[in-house]
């Protein structure tokens, strides 16, 4: 071998293989006998991506595409999109109608709308799906090494790969295929995994390659490797694999554990060598996502039944038009002769006075294009534009960038804006979504001691709400600690044995806590060291290694320092070592323990080396002999290391999960048993989550027996080898001692629990997928203020009985008796003090989404206050989503960050990313993305309401602005007896829509605020209008197409009142039909455009210049196509200038019908701010009025009313708090009161003479 392989292939020498069981590694010999059947036919060879490229073997390659259209299937899906909107569809073919001889209009005035309508709308699509296209060029382009031959990797894009190529994937690189794990720097082999985008869990997972493949390196294994993998075929099971290797002349079965999956990240492992096996689309990860689905809101597609009624509309009034116009035909047309309807040079094709149905069904046609104008075609268009406008926006509010990650929010698409304004129920992911990712050492329990104790939001909220001091109420009626703050103080030492009170921080919040208190006060800013959060100088400070005995705590703090797979690696910039670890927990432990004084500062095979304080408090350095190591995993619960000391004893160190420790103790090792549990529940009250340890020291003798045994049961080769590791390990894993407990903090995102609260106060219900255990995650649910501890609980999980038999009948109903008991349960015990709350299990979640089971387990999750599904797989979160968006009807939002969450994102109406740490899958299938979760409360109650009204406004001003102005056609064709002539000229009807009301309504729905940004948080309660539907409900609706059709009244039996039986211009002459449809289209375009100035609750100077300058607009359009030649502006030349403007009716005139069109309106709002205020009107009165100030008590009632009665959230929790406190008062005075008529002294009083 080369000095340049050498240096290449620097091996770890730690084998973990001598250290882990890996029972799991062990692939299903049974499994084997499916390869070449269906489903089980992939054949890849490796290092020969060149045999991939052609059939029979040819597979796809490694570019992936989140984007709804390509460039062959834009335009047909496009146009698909654009005219399942009945409006499109209608106007699409009045534009075909228009070309024949019936249209009253010109083509052009038709088609000319449509297209620019249509074409805008799919300019738009375009653009969303190019910035699409960007983000899976940006994945597609990453760069990974690929061995070309002969030893030799360069790198290459991810989207070039193909399977059968050879790749080196280095630490903390995403994984760019499914791939077979070949080699790695590890000398056997082994590598660490983080699959946090594929399953949410932290855990690293440990992969080993095979034996055979060990040696693989840049040298000459790889120069000449060669082999053929025969496996399954590309599914969506992600803890599945059946294949084997062959290599060699040799067979070698293949499990899950030899394959990598794309967008897991390598971790703790300088590089592996694999081989793809899954590329591309074929890749489980992406098997498991869905195409982008096209998704419309609620009220979009609401406006397709208001088109529907529209369209009603239109065709009852095309059928009178046409009715009438028969009957007239057949009874007076015919007798007018000066109407010449028989003269051959004048007839119509289209008219037969002789035949009146023919006639009748001619006209039915011409008056269903010449009412088209009650169907707003530029409502779309306008839409789309006020959606764009109102993403920008969004896109640019500075209260939503994080500074941090240097991050906006983005609206990936437009189409939900007002979707935002009417969520109801929030599915959210846990790990990266509420969490950072990261752990923090908060407190710990020794010898029945709590440390690390300080007080919390909760508390200090609930203090200043009753104005005491909470600390006086800390202690319960036993005087044991009965609050999560446990500030209990012990003897430091001889000389200093006075205990001082320790009270809980004041308004000013944690910066003052123990400000006072030299036994508590920190030295230093602790909290800047990663993963380490403690306050307490007790440890800190060492002050325990002066007690007279220090064993146990010499013990506790061995147990953090030595039993974990940590590996330390020295930090070049802080001098300090830093650690890698198997889970975020042991790295966590080993900070801490550093902290503490206990260095863990390297290891070998079979040594652990920690730099300790000696009784004297000096460091000295220690050696212990690792003997074994019992490892973790979900069905354990624990973990331990067998350790023997300079000294020759042996101790066995354990941590795990309280129950399993607690069954293992010893009868003599329960000392601290009762209180360490109540410190537990403290701990997770705060939303720590815990871990006990404990430890008990073995005989030589007794050690080599065990061994024997565990040794033979690790050479087992069969299925009972897991069992005899398990027997062995439970036979050494007894007669524990307890020392104590650690909790450490799943550290929230910044501004979490007050997000959910503002939330929660809004009218949402939030439900918490993951796919962590059940203990971490009701862990994150105290911790985000999801849970609190007087909740009832309901936990569904199949029993150990349903499960053993394996038998679905049997766990259907197991399952089902659970939910009709939990469910009647909560009918007989609704409490509006104490709510329920439900947790449930993937397996169980799996039986209760059955079809004939599904109906009940919602009926009860949705009449639960809050909702947590544990060990759920991302096909069971895209499940639930549907289940519950189809089940409730109401409007949901999926929340996460991870490649996991993909199919949740999509399924539910709205689809949030997280753009944090992890990949990019989450984001690229959202509709919006959020740099945090905290944004989430202002995009929702803030933009989510605006839109929400904004959009509302404008659909139900475009329906009002059409009725208004399409049945003056109407009303003027019954005038002319059906006659069929136009009111108004073509190009009037073009630019009423195109330029003379469209401004001020893009205005309308770009820049209307009912409220200002602080009083939507202020008031969240406002919210509930969106969910409510408010201000878009078939009675709204139906009120504004009165209004219209008052209007059109209005202005049409005005003018026609007015105008027809007086003299117009100075000669005497009366207004001719040109005259009166300027006329009326002048009091038109003045009434639409001072309705929507009654509309408008924030004027700005915008607003104002295209209400006033589209009525100005109008005028400047009248005058100059009036001063065309008449060859172009026809029987409208020089109207305005000699005709209309010199006449002072004309003026007098629209003053008087726009009032009289507008009254009705403005008494409705009279009689609604005056005796029927809306939530927002009573604020704006408040605001604009001056009648309150922001301080004052009715504004502060107000506030209070706002905030909707939740269970859950920070409020929620600190109304509970005070309520148990108010309690424990209760029971404490009564306790008082009866000690004191008990006492002598009382009955001595009593009986005294004097008395």
């Amino acid at each position: 071998m080369t000095e340049q392989s050498k240096s290449n292939r620097k091996k770890g020498k730690v084998k973990w293989s001598k250290l882990y069981t890996f029972s799991c590694l062990k692939p299903n010999f049974d499994d084997q006998q499916l390869l070449g059947q269906p489903g089980f036919s992939r054949v890849v060879f490796c290092n020969k991506p060149e045999l991939h490229k052609t059939k029979p073997y040819k597979y796809p390659n490694n570019y992936i595409s989140t984007t709804k259209y390509n460039v062959v299937s834009f335009l047909p899906k496009a146009l698909f999109e654009q005219f399942r909107r009945v409006a499109n569809l209608y106007f699409l073919l009045a534009a075909i109608l228009s070309a024949t001889s019936l249209a009253p209009f010109t083509p052009t005035s038709m088609i000319a709308p449509l297209v620019f309508v249509v074409g805008l709308s799919m300019i738009k699509e375009a653009v969303e799906d190019w910035s699409r296209f960007l983000q899976d060029m940006k994945v597609n382009s990453r760069n990974v090494k690929v061995h070309i031959g002969n030893g030799l990797f360069v790198e290459k894009a991810w989207r070039t790969l193909l399977v059968g190529d050879v790749v080196k994937v280095a630490k903390d690189e995403y994984f760019p295929s499914d791939l077979l794990l070949l080699s790695s720097s590890y000398e056997d082999g082994v590598c660490y995994v983080e699959t946090m985008n594929l399953d949410g869990e932290t855990n690293l997972k440990v992969k080993r390659c095979l034996e055979a493949t060990l040696n693989l390196d840049e040298g000459a294994g790889l120069r000449t490797f060669s082999a053929t993998i025969r496996c399954e075929d590309p599914n969506t099971n992600l803890y599945t694999f059946v294949g084997n290797l062959e290599f060699e002349k040799d067979s070698y079965p293949l499990s899950p554990d030899q394959v990598l999956l794309r967008d897991s990240k390598l971790r703790n492992t300088d590089y592996i060598y694999g081989v793809v096996i899954f590329s591309g689309p074929d890749t489980k990860v992406v098997r498991n996502s869905t195409k982008s689905p096209s998704k419309r809101s609620r009220i979009e597609r609401k406006m397709d039944h208001v088109i529907y009624v529209l369209f009603s509309i239109l065709v009852f009034i095309s059928l009178v038009t046409s009715i009438g116009s028969a009957i007239y035909t057949e009874h007076s047309m015919v007798n007018s002769w000066y109407l010449r309807l028989n003269d051959e040079k004048n007839k119509d094709p289209s008219f037969n006075p002789t035949d009146p149905l023919v006639s009748c069904f001619y006209q039915f046609v011409r008056a269903l294009i010449l009412y088209g104008y009650l169907i707003p075609i530029s409502l779309y268009v306008s839409i789309e534009i006020v959606k764009v406008l109102q993403a920008m926006l969004i896109n640019k509010d500075l209260q939503m960038y994080d500074k941090v990650a240097r991050k906006p929010v983005e609206a990936r698409t437009s189409n939900l804006n007002e979707e935002l304004g009417q969520v109801e129920i929030i599915l959210s992911d846990k790990t990266g979504t509420l969490t950072c990712n990261q752990m923090e050492f908060r407190k710990c329990s020794i010898e029945g001691i709590s440390y690390g104790g300080d007080t919390t939001e909760i508390d200090l909220a609930a203090s200043r709400r009753m104005n005491i001091e909470v600390e006086r109420y800390r202690f319960s009626l036993d005087g044991s600690d009965s609050t999560s703050r446990s500030m209990e103080m012990f003897e430091i030492s001889a000389d200093n044995s006075s205990t001082e009170k320790v009270t809980l921080a004041n308004e000013q919040g944690m910066d003052n806590f123990g400000a006072g208190n030299s036994a508590y006060s920190v030295p230093g800013n602790e909290a800047d060291i990663k993963g380490f959060n403690f306050r307490d100088a007790r440890l800190l400070k060492k002050l325990w290694i002066h007690r007279s005995e220090i064993s146990n705590m010499m013990m506790f703090f061995r147990v953090m320092t030595l039993c974990h797979t940590g590996i330390p690696i020295e930090d070049s910039q802080t001098g300090k070592l830093k650690y890698e670890a198997e889970s975020p927990e042991e790295v966590c432990f080993l900070i801490a323990a550093q902290e503490f004084g206990f260095k863990f500062c390297r290891r070998t095979q079979s040594k652990l080396v920690v730099k300790e304080p000696n009784p004297s408090g000096v460091e000295v350095e220690r050696e212990y002999k690792l003997l074994n190591l019992l490892e973790f995993n979900s069905s354990r619960k624990r973990m331990s290391v067998i350790v023997r000391d300079e000294d020759g004893q042996t101790f066995l160190f354990c941590k795990g999960a309280d129950n399993i420790i607690f069954d293992r103790l010893a009868d003599g090792g329960r000392t601290y048993q009762q209180v360490t549990t109540m410190h537990l529940s403290n701990y997770a009250e705060d939303g720590l989550r815990t871990m006990l340890f404990a430890y008990k020291k073995i005989e030589a003798v007794d050690y080599e027996d065990w061994n024997l045994r565990f040794m033979k049961a690790k050479a087992t080769i069969g299925p009972e080898r897991e069992e005899l590791i398990e027997a062995a390990s439970e036979i050494i894993e007894k007669n524990l001692y307890l020392l104590g407990a650690v909790a450490v903090d799943d550290k929230l995102q910044n501004g979490v629990p007050e997000c959910i609260d503002k939330l929660a106060q809004a009218g949402m219900k939030i439900w918490l997928l993951t796919g962590d255990k059940k203990e971490t995650a009701v862990n994150i649910g105290y911790a985000c203020s999801l849970l609190r501890h007087d909740m009832q609980q309901i936990r569904l999980s199949l029993s150990k009985e349903a499960e053993s038999t394996n038998q679905v009948k049997a766990m259907k109903e197991d399952i089902l008796q659970q939910i009709e008991n939990s469910y009647q349960l909560t009918i007989k015990e609704e409490n509006e003090e104490h709510p329920f709350a439900m947790v449930i299990d993937g397996k169980a979640l799996q039986i209760a989404l059955g079809n004939d089971i599904r109906p009940k387990f919602l009926r009860l999750a949705v009449s639960c206050a809050a909702v947590i599904c544990c060990r759920v797989s991302p096909k069971q979160k895209a499940l639930i989503t549907r289940s519950v968006k189809e089940y409730t009807g109401k409007t949901t939002l999926a929340i996460g960050d991870g490649a996991n969450d993909v199919g949740m994102i999509q399924e539910a109406d709205i689809g949030i990313g997280i753009s944090g740490m992890e990949g990019m899958q989450a984001v690229m299938a959202s509709d919006f993305s959020l740099p945090q979760f905290r944004f989430l409360e202002r995009l929702l109650i803030v933009h989510g309401h605006w839109c929400y009204k904004r959009i509302s406004k404008m659909i139900l001003y475009f329906v009002y602005k059409n009725v208004a102005f399409g049945l003056t056609l109407f009303y003027y064709e019954i005038y002319t007896s059906f006659s069929g002539a136009l009111l108004y000229d073509d190009w009037y009807l073009v630019m009423f829509n195109v330029l003379l009301t469209s401004l001020p309504v893009i205005a309308l729905g770009v820049l209307e605020q009912d409220v200002s940004a602080d009083t939507c948080l202020q008031f969240p309660a406002l919210y509930q209008e969106g969910q409510r539907n408010t201000y878009f409900s078939w009675k709204r609706i139906i009120g504004w197409i009165g209004n219209g059709i008052f209007a059109s009244l209005a202005i049409f039996m005005l003018n026609i009142y007015i105008l027809s039986p007086t003299a117009f211009l100075k000669e005497g002459n009366v207004a001719d039909s040109s005259h009166i449809g300027a006329i009326m289209y002048t009091c038109v375009i003045w009434t639409v455009n001072c309705q929507i100035a009654l509309i408008v609750t924030n004027f700005t100077w915008i607003q104002h210049f295209f209400i006033w300058g589209s009525i100005l607009s109008w005028y400047i359009l009248i005058y100059l196509y009036g001063i065309l030649p008449p060859k172009y502006s026809y029987r409208q030349f020089q109207l305005f200038i000699e005709a209309i403007a010199p006449a002072p009716i004309y003026w007098m005139a629209t003053l008087l019908i726009v009032v009289v069109a507008l009254l009705p309106y403005f008494i409705h709002i009279v009689i609604q701010r005056s005796f029927f205020p809306m939530d927002d009107l009573v604020i704006q009165e408040m605001i604009y009025c001056m009648t309150d100030v922001t301080d004052s008590p009715v504004w502060l009632r107000e506030q209070e009313n706002s905030k909707k009665k939740t269970h859950i959230g920070f409020s929620a929790r600190v109304d509970a708090k005070i309520l148990h406190l108010k309690e424990q008062l209760h029971r404490k005075k009564t306790l008082i009161f009866r000690s004191f008529v008990n006492s002598p002294i009382y009955r001595t009083m009593t009986n005294s003479p004097l008395s």
